[in-house]
């Protein structure tokens, strides 16, 4: 062996990254690490500072292992054997540890000493935490002398899927009432046997968890080559008021997490956040990138969206379409005449959910919780409180005429009389109408925004041009009512949502532009010629895409029969697919373009909690590489079982 170990030099395991001084890439795994010395702790699966390597073939590990000991001395030689059936027997009474540890009452494979595997906690000091109550001693890690390794069950693995996704604290798992309920709901009164202990859940479990996402992750970072993707911003202040951001990566084949920063010190300094952003457009790939989507139109945001196009023009900047249709709404809701039809709307559902029993309203009767009904879009919800008041207006009306209102100790008192008031008067109803002309085009799209899976770049163009178009028909052509309505989504569309993406998306979706109605004036024009500009950088193929797209004009080849009206109801993206093979230039850039979302990262309702914790300094190296194994963990698994309501 001694011979063989001479033969492997460590150079040759690792990657030198040249950006940062001293740090290492380990060849197996990917995992960048500080010196050499800690590579060779990884790779060998001694434990302390660094996580070892999962993917270094156990004749590797086993020699570097051997190595790192020699290094540090005879002494850490010792570790080897550290776990004895003695001390696993004195394990079992330190406090602090799970109390299911091996047992006479287990059976027989679990307390085969060949399944408690051996560790050693190396720090890069030189001392050995061979504690008793140290959470890393001989628990699961590798028993190298064996040649085996432990693989957590499925079982357990899915009860740690419930913790990392959800953010629960591991000690949980040494909770009697969490034991309690997995045996209550296992019926079985050995279901302790199956769930795993606090270690295994901070160790293998994790580390398996972490390399199965890490190979999902790496799937949908392959689809970005054909789809590309979108960067959406996701940023909050927090209770100590910091100004943090996530940053996730959306393509369709799902949504990814990729970092999260600490913007506090650079908000106002547009060079400092462009450098962040910039620092993720590098991890994604400039040549992958399409659009950033941002959360906000605040103003520090929206000065870095500017500077973004106008240096880089290497992607577009759109903000969150929930968003800007929450703007509209907010903005409409200030109209003198709309303003007044919300107050009075606001006192009829107060005084009801206030007197619901009193009332005899129920959620089965048409009103009651549907009134309340809660919208992550708060400017949303008045709106959609008062659709349902109007739809429920003859229930209202009887019970506020029926003889059970009139004798009721509500209907003497101030506020009974003021809503039994609004409910029989005509023009409030007439005004809740006139607001639901001008709002309910906007809550549909909310609706096709946040309920809806498919990428909508191809959409919204012509989306938002309905909604104008049935607001103006709802007040049947009256200008002096739908103009101001007009004026407010123009001045949101205009100045924040409107990207020439979404232009180049009309333009390449088939079932609008061999519409009847389709109409190509100089904005869409423009849009599609940006896009073109920006995501096909060499002349020579934009030229190649230009003539290609005279056959898409015209119809001709396999266009013909892809623009027959049966064949266009599949998506846009599956018809380039299928139709446009005889033009792979055009079709790449169309794929690209009608792949993207023009939602943000609200969408998700991403915990914050998990990276408010990354963020916060105060823990050592080993423990920080673990707090960012969990955080990517948690937010992918939101991420990745996140599926719309419908």
């Amino acid at each position: 062996m001694a011979a063989n170990g001479a033969s492997v030099n460590i150079d040759a395991l690792c990657t030198i990254d040249n950006g940062k001084k001293g740090k290492v890439q380990c060849n197996y795994c990917g995992k960048v690490v500080s010196g050499k010395f800690r590579l060779k702790c990884h790779l060998g699966g001694v434990r302390g500072d660094v996580i070892p390597c999962t993917e270094v073939p156990a004749d590797i590990r086993k020699l570097f292992h051997e190595r790192v000991l020699e290094t540090k001395g005879t002494n850490h030689r010792e570790v080897l054997n550290l776990a004895t059936p003695e001390t696993r027997q004195k394990r079992k009474s330190c406090p602090g540890t799970n109390s299911r540890m091996p047992s006479k009452s287990r059976s027989p494979e679990s307390s085969d000493p060949r399944k408690i595997e051996e560790s050693t906690g190396v720090a890069e000091g030189g001392a050995a935490d061979v504690s008793p109550f140290s959470e890393e001693v001989g628990l699961w890690t590798k028993t190298f002398s064996e040649g085996k390794e432990y693989r957590p069950s499925m079982h357990a693995r899915l009860i740690g899927r419930f913790f990392y996704e959800n953010d629960i604290d591991l000690c949980a798992v040494n909770s009697p009432s969490f034991q309690e309920m997995m045996n209550a709901t296992a019926g079985s009164a050995h279901c302790e046997d199956k769930i795993p202990s606090y270690h295994e859940l901070k160790g293998p479990i994790l580390q398996e968890e972490v390399k199965e996402m890490r190979q999902y992750v790496q799937t949908v970072r392959q689809s970005w080559e054909s789809t590309g993707c979108s960067i959406l911003l996701d940023g909050w202040m927090d209770a100590k008021g910091r100004t943090l951001v996530n940053f996730l990566a959306d393509c369709p084949q799902g949504p990814i997490y990729l970092s999260s920063a600490d913007v506090s010190s650079c908000v106002g300094d547009v060079d400092a956040l462009l450098s962040i952003i910039n620092g993720v457009i590098e991890e994604v790939g400039a040549d992958k990138l399409v659009q950033i989507v941002a959360w906000s139109t605040e103003g520090w945001l929206r000065a870095v969206g500017q500077q973004f196009i106008d240096r880089y023009k290497i992607a577009l900047w759109s903000v969150s379409a929930s968003h800007c249709i929450e703007l509209m709404l907010e903005k409409i809701g200030m109209v003198s005449s709309i303003k007044g039809v919300m107050e009075k709307a606001k006192t009829v559902v107060e005084f009801i959910n206030n007197h619901e029993t009193g009332l005899e309203l129920t959620s089965k009767q048409t009103l009651g919780n549907e009134l309340t009904k809660p919208h992550k879009i708060m400017s949303a919800i008045p709106y959609m409180r008062l659709e349902n008041i109007v739809s429920g207006k003859k229930k209202l009306m009887e019970t506020f005429l029926s003889s059970t209102w009139s004798t009721s100790a509500l209907a003497s008192s101030e506020e009974g009389k003021r809503v039994a008031d609004l409910i029989s008067n005509p023009s409030f109803w007439s005004g809740a109408r006139m607001v639901l002309k001008a709002t309910v085009p906007l809550l549909h799209v909310l609706r096709f925004i946040c309920r809806d899976d498919k990428p909508h770049a191809g959409y919204i163009y012509e989306t938002m041009d309905q909604v104008k178009e049935t607001i103006r028909n709802e007040f049947q052509n009256n200008k002096s009512m739908y103009m101001p309505i007009w004026k407010i989504i123009d001045e949101i569309w205009n100045g924040y949502l409107h990207s020439p993406l979404h232009a180049a998306g009309y333009f390449l979706n088939p079932s609008l532009f061999y519409s009847s109605d389709f109409y190509c004036d100089g904005e869409v024009a423009f849009g599609f010629l940006c896009c073109l500009v920006l995501m096909v950088p060499d002349r020579p193929t934009q030229l190649v895409v230009s003539l290609q797209l005279d056959k898409y004009r015209h119809a001709m080849g396999a266009f013909a029969e892809g623009s027959a009206v049966d064949q266009r109801n599949m998506s846009p993206v599956d018809w380039w697919s299928r139709f446009a093979g005889e033009c792979p230039e055009l079709q790449r850039f169309a794929i690209r373009v009608l792949s993207q979302t023009c939602e943000g990262s609200s969408r998700y309702g991403l915990k914050r909690d998990m990276a408010e914790k990354l963020l916060t300094g105060e823990r050592n190296h080993a423990e920080q590489e673990q707090l960012c194994d969990l955080t990517f963990l948690s937010f992918n698994l939101q991420l990745q079982k996140f599926h719309p309501k419908r």
